[in-house]
């Protein structure tokens, strides 16, 4: 069973960056079609960003230019270097398959942007 394990949020200013990385245990996760979802109160999940196994990435529009989603196939690993982050960034970020039926969620991890 995989584990899915996110780290690296915080609280950070407007204009500020951070980067979240997503390790996963358990099974192959990095490399097959994986992305970043984010929940913000009161709304529903979405996906950010999106890497496909064969390397194709896409962004939804409010984020691309200021989000890079990367990984480590051979560390299992997944990130998202976030930069010029705005208030609207602020809620919780998972890490998931986008395709193929979704591992468990993690806990996630918050990301808050606020002066």
């Amino acid at each position: 069973q995989v584990r899915l394990v996110e780290s690296g949020g915080g609280l950070v200013q407007p204009g500020g960056s951070l980067t979240l990385s997503c390790a996963a245990s358990g099974g192959v996760f990095s490399a097959y079609d994986v992305g970043w979802y984010r929940q913000a109160p009161g709304k529903q999940r979405d996906l950010v960003a999106s890497i496909l196994s064969g390397g194709r990435i896409s962004y939804v529009d409010s984020v691309k230019g200021r989000f890079t989603i990367s990984r480590d196939i051979a560390k299992n690993m997944v990130y998202l270097q976030m930069d010029s982050l705005k208030p609207v960034d602020t809620a919780v970020y998972y890490c998931n398959k986008i395709s193929g039926g979704k591992y468990a969620w993690g806990q996630g991890n918050q990301v808050t942007v606020s002066s």
